[in-house]
């Protein structure tokens, strides 16, 4: 038996903690200038030399981006928050009620709040002493996946209790994740009120350079980019199917072909009808609402295009909750039945 005067002991726990990149608090300059700061400061995020970096973020970037960046997001803002932040939210209240109470399921951002690092110790507070990590990112880059497995490994280092911890895997070509943006897009596709002639594919963009170093983003956003096209095919075989990459920023050369370039090319060339997805993106944020949905919106039309859809991410849907189940189910046996 245990002293009368020893601690309460938790109940072991098993904890599933989805990540996402991050958003900031408010959609004013002030808040943006704070996640921004922690975001591009990241040396997985900007890879040059750090004194020159300083000064241009601290010079420039972090005294005109904010004020820019805070309009978008206040087109996109609602009462829950910023899109991430919402759609993440329901994201893990929705693999709660798949899993049951048997797990504790839990999300945080990489930069910004709620943070992964807190999260993990209030998870590990909680009794949980096995968590499956889960960054919520299909392909992975040094920028985004590395960047969670950075945290991690920080937040584990300051910690003398550690859980026993798993990450989720980058899920790019997994079935369940073609199968799962398959079926979504397809039932998005069916519900417009035109029929594209054109479906673009828009993933977010990363500086070529990481290419060359090795980073396979690129060839993991192609290879789901085939996957797709191909399990579309057969229900719409006259659907073109085009890939870009978008967001780019700063002067040096980064992956083609540009979103905005190919929307511009395609309204041009006499595209009447396009849809846009992204499926790079677990869940709708800044880049879906405000860069595909309305910017890209007025960048093919001012070329010339009539009809225009920027369909929905796999969010908290149905399909993207399923496939979720499963990829979380896959990472967590032996320890759960």
């Amino acid at each position: 038996m245990l002293p009368s005067d020893h601690p309460a002991i938790r109940p072991p726990r098993i904890g599933v903690l989805l990540v996402n990149l991050g958003t900031p608090d408010a959609p004013d300059a002030r808040a943006v200038r704070r996640y921004l700061k922690e975001f591009l400061w990241d040396r997985r995020v900007v890879e040059i030399p750090r004194a020159l970096w300083w000064l241009v973020l601290n010079g420039i970037i972090l005294n005109t981006r904010p004020r820019k960046s805070a309009h978008a997001y206040a087109q996109v803002w609602s009462e829950d928050g910023s899109p991430l932040a919402a759609i993440t939210k329901a994201q893990a209240a929705a693999l709660q009620d798949q899993l049951g109470q048997g797990v504790m399921v839990s999300w945080g951002m990489r930069y910004g709040n709620p943070a992964l690092g807190a999260e993990l110790q209030r998870m590990k507070d909680a009794g949980c002493e096995r968590i499956l990590v889960a960054p919520l990112y299909p392909q992975f880059s040094a920028a985004t996946t590395a960047t969670v497995i950075d945290a991690l490994g920080a937040k584990l280092a300051a910690m003398r209790w550690q859980p026993a911890v798993r990450t989720l895997p980058p899920y790019y070509d997994d079935p369940s994740h073609i199968a799962a943006l398959q079926g979504d897009i397809a039932q998005q596709l069916r519900a417009l009120a035109f029929t594209p002639e054109v479906l673009l594919l828009s993933f977010h963009g990363m500086p070529e350079r990481t290419l060359h170093l090795g980073d396979p983003y690129h060839c993991h956003c192609r290879k789901t980019a085939r996957l797709l096209a191909e399990a579309l095919a057969g229900d719409f075989p006259d659907l073109r199917v085009e890939v870009a990459f978008q967001s780019r920023f700063g002067r040096a050369k980064w992956l083609e072909p540009a979103t905005d370039a190919v929307l511009a090319a395609e309204g041009a060339k006499g595209t009447r009808r396009l849809a846009i997805a992204a499926p790079g993106f677990s869940a709708d944020c800044l880049e879906t609402r405000e860069e595909l949905a309305i910017r890209g919106r007025e960048q093919f039309v001012e070329a010339g295009g009539t009809d225009f859809a920027a369909l929905d991410c796999l969010n908290a849907g149905e399909a993207g909750m399923a496939m979720l189940e499963a990829l979380v189910r896959r990472e967590l046996a032996g320890w759960i039945s």
